[in-house]
């Protein structure tokens, strides 16, 4: 890796000199090409060479003359990568001198190393006396030059990222694709240019991280048209890896029941649990398979997260899927521009892909299932927009979306539930089992199937899940990842 001193010592100009080298080897390519079509390919064309010597022959000098184009393809496609090269390094090297310039205008002195460090040289007599005397005149140096120094460690990063563009872009280039042209690791007659918008791009489409959190971070740094390539490319695989997950960072409203197992259970608590594993048994019969999935997993008291499935929900809850349908509409003429204005951004011929997501809120589910599964919550809709070049000569856009729910699973003081065929109970005395032990209470996240909408269409977004069954009892439970939160 590059650092700091490598880079603002590196002479640039020997990747144009190299340039018109590769330049100039494609063009001497060219003249080979000419001389070995009228010198030898040719003779396998006339007439006077016939025979099974006569049809090898033309197959071997068919493959040999395209081998020469191929040639000659890929070192004109070296020479632009080049030349790519040296444009975006100069830029990104005058990146690094302007946060060097603006931190030494801020009061910093940079090292030939790259270090930054408050300079107190700049200081008139009272002013490093007041510096020397004072802690937080001393702190807030400190905190400045650490700031810059990430910020020109940032700069330092872009550089090293496109560095490593470069070495995958040449990689690429120089490649023999095609495993049926008569030729095993030979040129690369597809040779074409990086697809990419920078080398920077390049790079940091080859690193996806790991977990759904930190793969939507990565997602949205990307470029447009990378996450356009990226979607083509492994789109499956990247929703799968959390591409489309939302960045809303959730927190429990309240604290519930307070801290687990502080208490001592009493008789009567007992009284409570049994009750409580009535309540999880009775909702298998009663066809409330969710409530009782998540009473079980209360009384499991592992304080896991717990995956809800937010299709089901969709399935069973109309207030819920009309809710998913105003996320969009209050948005769409929103996201639409976004990607619109993207596109033209990238020229208006490539496909480019950007992330949306609603602003999340608090609602309540009205089926009884859920109600009592669920309750109250936090909801938000995120995805994606992609725009794509259109036969007619309009831009095709259309949004993939998920929906997201956030919840505690909690009992506050204050308020009661009522449970079919048992009545009204204070949340109260559900609450006793997870401060005795008991019982313990979880998040519940979860986020429904991939649904798509044309941002095209006049008509009103509607949400249509499938039919999800009705699999499923209270063992059946599912645990989300921390990650996911």
């Amino acid at each position: 890796m590059a650092t700091y001193y490598d880079i603002m010592g590196t002479d640039l100009s020997k990747l144009t000199t190299a340039a018109d080298d590769w330049a100039a080897m494609a063009k001497d390519f060219d003249t080979l090409a000419g001389i070995y079509r009228k010198e030898v390919h040719g003779i396998s064309l006339g007439d006077t060479w016939v025979g099974i010597s006569a049809t090898s022959g033309s197959a071997r000098f068919d493959v040999t003359l395209k081998e020469y184009q191929g040639a000659q393809s890929e070192a004109k496609a070296a020479a632009k990568l080049l030349r790519d090269a040296h444009a975006e390094f100069d830029r990104l090297r005058k990146q690094i001198e302007h946060v060097r310039e603006d931190a030494v205008k801020a009061g910093m002195k940079v090292s030939e190393r790259g270090i930054v460090a408050f300079d107190t040289s700049k200081l008139d007599h009272s002013a490093y006396i007041a510096y020397v005397h004072d802690p937080g005149y001393q702190e807030s140096a400190r905190t400045a030059a650490g700031s810059w120094g990430e910020q020109l460690d940032t700069a330092v990063k872009a550089v090293n990222d496109a560095d490593e563009g470069f070495k995958l872009a040449l990689a690429a280039l120089t490649q023999d694709k095609n495993l049926l042209d008569g030729t095993v690791g030979g040129f690369n007659r597809e040779a074409t240019s990086n697809p990419y918008p920078s080398l920077e791009e390049t790079a940091k489409a080859e690193h996806i991280p790991k977990g759904k959190k930190a793969v939507a971070e990565w997602w949205r740094d990307l470029n447009p048209v990378t996450r356009g390539i990226l979607l083509q490319e492994k789109g499956d695989e990247l929703r799968k890896a959390g591409v489309m997950s939302p960045l809303y960072k959730w927190h429990s409203p309240d604290e519930g029941s307070g801290a687990f197992n502080t208490e001592d259970p009493t008789a009567k608590d007992l009284w409570y649990l049994a009750r409580a594993q009535g309540i999880a048994a009775g909702g298998d019969f009663t066809g409330e398979n969710a409530a009782s999935r998540n009473m079980e997993h209360y009384l499991g008291k592992t304080g896991e997260p717990l995956d809800l499935d937010i299709d089901r929900i969709l399935q069973d809850d109309s207030g819920f899927r009309n809710d998913v349908s105003v996320h969009i509409d209050q948005n769409q003429d929103v996201w639409r521009k976004q990607g619109l204005d993207a596109f033209e951004k990238a020229g208006g011929d490539k496909t480019v892909v950007v992330p949306v997501e609603s602003k999340a809120v608090g609602r309540t589910f009205q089926s009884d299932e859920w109600f009592h599964a669920v309750g109250s919550h936090q909801q938000n809709v995120s995805g994606m927009v992609t725009v794509s070049p259109g036969e007619d000569g309009k831009p095709k856009v259309s949004l993939d979306y998920q929906a997201n729910v956030w919840d505690r699973y909690n009992w506050d003081a204050g308020k009661s539930t009522t449970f079919p065929g048992i009545g009204e109970i204070p949340d109260s005395e559900m609450g006793r089992l997870h401060k005795t032990g008991l019982a313990q209470e979880f998040d519940m996240r979860g986020s429904s199937s991939t649904y798509t909408y044309d941002l095209n269409s006049d008509a009103n977004p509607t949400v249509n899940p499938p039919d999800q069954g009705r699999e499923g009892t209270r063992g059946d439970v599912s645990r989300g990842d921390e990650e996911n939160r």
